[in-house]
């Protein structure tokens, strides 16, 4: 098992539409911890911590989103995994 963490900023249709929700159910059937919020500029941040290939899986998941969303891009930058989260939750 690898553990990685990413912070993941997806853009487009991704406010208002139950993005964050849709976020922290994929992550907790995934076994994720980590973050999602919205940003001012109408973006998605998510963190997450957790197994790579686990982690590659729910980026895929994100990609498609909720059926409301129109994911327009996706950037990955891959992190340290330093074990800071003891869940996932949707953040304010």
């Amino acid at each position: 098992m690898s553990n990685v963490a990413a912070e993941i900023k997806l853009t487009g249709l991704v406010q208002g539409v139950g993005f964050r929700h849709f976020c922290y159910r994929t992550a907790k059937d995934l076994n994720l911890t980590g973050f999602v919020r919205n940003e001012p500029d109408r973006s998605v941040l998510v963190i997450a911590e957790g197994d790579k290939s686990q982690i590659e899986s729910f980026i895929k998941s994100l990609n498609v989103g909720p059926s409301f969303s129109n994911v327009q891009n996706v950037r990955v930058r891959w992190t340290e995994f330093n074990g800071q989260y003891e869940s996932f939750r949707v953040e304010r």
